[in-house]
């Protein structure tokens, strides 16, 4: 039988259960607190009474006379139940030198024996004490009653005033019951605030246990640095809260850039607005520096706008296999229109032949190989690129099945080996792809290509005979296209490749200019 193992308390209960405690204990230590300084300054006040009203009694001329009359008690107990009713004390009692009282709330027990020590009083000093009399427990002070009134003067009686211990505890219960409502509301007001913090606690912590939220934390570690992919996360005020390995790389970013506002990354302009925007984004393609990214962006909210969550894939690998890719599906369907225009050459050749016309055949033979060989021996005698060689004989032949005539420039040169073939590639594919979408429909529709290495760098020149771009246009920005069908990304893949390898690159009417450094300084041929 499997045992169900209980599930540990969620963070926010264990919260709540220590702050009911912390407040308890607090507010029960106030109250203890607050109990014993009540009951020490109830005693001191009742014995501060006392002594006001046994002070009074002793310094009053006629109780110095009766002292020293024939019957003290006639003259002094009218006085004493007076006195005590005004001043609230229990008992007023006057007594002789030996302790013999004159009066007592009790009349029987006038003529009875004082309980107290006296001997203090008796040396003219005053005397406080707690002790049990006829009464009961009660605060009490003793003070000398002096025959003139002096300090010192003979002392001819005694005068005790006091408050039962029973009286000032039932002052203090009333302080007591008061505090205690105080105690209770304070108790419940602390916990009706625990309980409403540690609910939104546990709404906040979904109801888990501190080793789930520690457990969780750790899977979010490690995912978030075990993706490949860019993860980058911004506050409300589009500053950057959360960024992972794989999104520093591919946004180029170093340092700590927590806290920073996305503005000031020093991001491509498209890629920070995309940052800075409100709406969620869906594959979006961007350039950073050197790489080719795919963002995704969402907004997180509930009520109010509380981040963006932003993800990166990078594309470049793909976008450079895409483009050799075309490369080849661009080869592919020109060696299909050459398969083709050979057939119809050769039934050509055949049909001259069958008619009898040899010379004419072998001379139409002969022209047209003239004409493709020049143009591959003039491609390869100059450029030692393989792979750029390849590449101007495909594109030649794709121009020529959109009517545009491809010409390498007399002054070109080209060893190999100088840049990696997938730059050039990338560079010279795309400026030769624009020119032919240019030059497509003009008169006399051609283009002209310059590669030439000397003194250091190596110059790409591509003129066509098209229009040519506008002036202020900025051709090389992500998105600009003159074709419809266009995503505007070739000729910004070929600014970030050239500045990626350090070079310039420049575009005036027809004219399109790349100058990129070397591997080593190449004498021309």
């Amino acid at each position: 039988m499997h045992i169900r193992t209980p599930r540990p308390r969620s963070l926010a209960g264990q919260l709540f259960a220590m702050q009911v405690v912390l407040v308890a204990v607090i507010v029960a230590g106030c109250a203890v607190f607050s109990y014993v300084s009540d009951q020490r300054q109830a005693r001191d006040a009742a014995r501060r009474q006392a002594t006001a009203a046994a002070t009074a009694v002793a310094l009053s001329p006629s109780v110095r006379r009766a002292t020293v009359s024939d019957d003290p008690s006639a003259v002094l107990q009218p006085y004493a139940e007076q006195v005590r009713r005004s001043t609230g004390v229990a008992f007023v009692t006057i007594m002789d030198v030996h302790g013999i009282r004159w009066t007592h709330p009790d009349p029987a027990r006038i003529g009875e024996h004082y309980l107290g020590h006296t001997a203090e009083a008796l040396h003219g000093r005053t005397y406080a004490e707690t002790y049990t009399g006829t009464l009961g427990p009660s605060a009490r002070v003793v003070t000398p009653i002096r025959a003139d009134g002096s300090a010192h003067g003979k002392v001819t009686g005694l005068v005790s005033a006091g408050i039962t211990v029973d009286r000032i505890d039932a002052q203090l219960q009333a302080q007591v019951s008061v505090l205690l409502w105080f105690a209770g509301v304070a108790l419940a007001l602390g916990g009706i605030g625990t309980y409403v913090i540690n609910a939104r606690l546990r709404r906040h912590t979904h109801g888990m246990n501190p080793a789930e939220l520690s457990r969780m934390h750790d899977y979010h570690q490690a995912t978030l640095h075990a993706v490949r992919e860019g993860l980058l996360m911004l506050d409300s005020g589009r500053r950057i809260a959360l960024i992972n390995d794989g999104g520093r790389e591919l946004l180029g970013l170093s340092g700590d850039v927590v806290g920073r506002s996305a503005a000031e990354l020093g991001l491509p302009a498209p890629l920070t607005g995309l940052l800075l925007a409100d709406g969620p984004r869906v594959d979006e393609v961007h350039l950073t520096a050197d790489r080719v990214v795919v963002v995704n962006s969402r907004p997180v909210s509930s009520g109010e706008h509380r981040g963006t969550v932003v993800t990166l894939r990078d594309r470049t690998e793909l976008q450079a296999l895409a483009g050799e890719l075309d490369s080849e599906r661009g080869f592919t369907q020109a060696l299909r229109a050459q398969a083709h225009e050979a057939a119809n050459r050769l039934h050509t050749v055949v049909s001259l032949i069958e008619l009898g016309r040899a010379a004419e055949a072998v001379e139409f033979a002969t022209g047209e190989l003239e004409l493709a060989q020049t143009l591959t021996d003039r491609v390869v005698g100059a450029v030692d690129e393989p792979v750029l060689a390849a590449l101007l004989l495909g594109k030649a032949a794709q121009a020529n099945e959109r009517g545009v005539e491809l010409v390498l420039a007399d002054d070109s040169v080209l060893d190999d080996g100088l840049l990696p073939a997938r730059d050039l590639v990338t560079v010279l594919g795309n400026l030769i792809d624009n020119a032919v979408d240019a030059a497509q429909g003009s008169d006399g529709a051609r283009v002209t290509v310059t590669v030439r290495a000397a003194d250091g760098e190596l110059l790409i020149r591509v003129i066509d005979t098209g229009p040519g771009v506008t002036p202020g246009d900025d051709v090389f920005r992500l998105g600009w296209s003159t074709k419809s069908t266009g995503r505007g990304l070739g000729l910004a893949l070929v600014r970030q490749t050239v500045q990626r390898s350090g070079g310039t690159v420049t575009a005036a009417g027809s004219e399109f200019v790349v100058r990129l450094p070397v591997r080593q300084e190449v004498t021309p041929a």
